[in-house]
């Protein structure tokens, strides 16, 4: 049977057990990697989950994050194609594809992309002037981009973007360009003022226009309407003495058919013939043809002396071949 002081021993080594155990369990958490050696090679690499370490035989070597990660370079000087020096401030988006490649593959890895990337600039723009270089982002990025992935391959890095932040020229280069934008946005404005002077005037001239050819057709319809009302007004007075001659000549037919179906005798036509001759001596002529047809009427010579008392000096009678002579008292 174990005394007191035969147990502590157990017990410390129980628990030295313990510690070596828990220390040596290692838990790798989601988006990470553990690169492991043994005895100073490399061994492993420890993805997501519950691991055990052996005892000063392993070693984790490195913790790798498989995250997306940003690198913000400062700005690099770098002279264009036409000899003009500026700075460009570039942000590069990188990710480890393979932990024991950007372990062992390079040294010191972000330096190693630093110094690439202000190498693999100032290539690229060397090639390029001024206003290409300020003009031409997206093929800078994309020229990087490519450079930069092929190069990191062997680092196990994957670049997914770059992006050029910022293009700072020279004082006097940026206060030309300054003025020159100023000048630009000045010509851009009295073009559009311009535009817009015109565009008014022709629609003052269009307004002017409509109202010219609206008073035209005003000014056409009234004389139309004047016409036709015109027109419509003789018409009426035309058909008014149509009607009234018509009404006369109904009249007359009238007076003529009844004289006729009455049957007079020769004293009544020549009664009514010498009313008739009454009436054109109440006229101003002076001198009246007697037809020869009544010139044998015996009461002839008294009806003219009765004409002429009334208006004496006013009528002078002529007679056909049988009265040729007799004037009247």
């Amino acid at each position: 049977m174990f005394t007191s002081i035969q147990f502590v021993p157990i017990v410390i080594l129980l628990v030295i057990v313990v510690a070596v155990v828990v220390r040596n369990v290692r838990v790798v958490p989601q988006a990470k990697a553990y690169v492991i050696e043994r005895l100073g090679a490399y061994s492993g690499t420890w993805q997501v989950g519950l691991h055990f370490k052996i005892p000063i035989i392993d070693r984790i070597a490195n913790r790798v994050s498989l995250k997306e990660n940003v690198l913000d370079f400062p700005p690099q000087p770098v002279i264009t194609k036409d000899n003009v020096t500026m700075e460009i401030d570039t942000v590069i988006y990188y990710q480890v594809t393979d932990p024991k490649l950007y372990t062992y593959g390079v040294e010191y890895p972000l330096a190693a992309i630093e110094n690439l990337t202000a190498t693999t600039l100032r290539n690229i723009i060397g090639d390029l002037e001024l206003d290409e270089s300020l003009t031409s982002r997206e093929h800078i990025n994309a020229r990087m981009r490519e450079v930069l992935d092929e190069a990191t391959d062997s680092w196990g890095i994957k670049i997914n973007r770059v992006e050029v932040k910022n293009i700072t020229p020279p004082r006097d280069i940026l206060s030309a360009m300054e003025k020159q934008m100023r000048a630009e946005r000045e010509r851009r404005e009295s073009i559009l003022r311009a535009e817009g002077e015109k565009r008014s005037s022709i629609l003052i001239a269009e307004g002017n226009k409509q109202a010219q050819i609206l008073e035209a057709e005003a000014r056409k319809a009234s004389t139309i309407l004047e016409a036709e009302a015109t027109k419509e007004m003789q018409i009426l007075e035309a058909t008014g003495e149509s009607e009234a001659i018509r009404l006369v000549q109904l009249a007359t037919a009238d007076g003529i058919r009844m004289i006729v179906e009455s049957a007079p005798t020769e004293q009544v036509i020549a009664i009514k013939s010498l009313e008739a001759f009454e009436k054109a001596a109440d006229g101003r002529a002076t001198k009246i043809i007697i037809p020869s047809s009544i010139q044998g009427l015996a009461g002839l010579a008294t009806s003219v002396s009765e004409l002429v008392q009334n208006d004496p000096g006013k009528a002078k009678v002529s007679a056909g071949p049988e009265l040729k002579g007799h004037s009247a008292p």
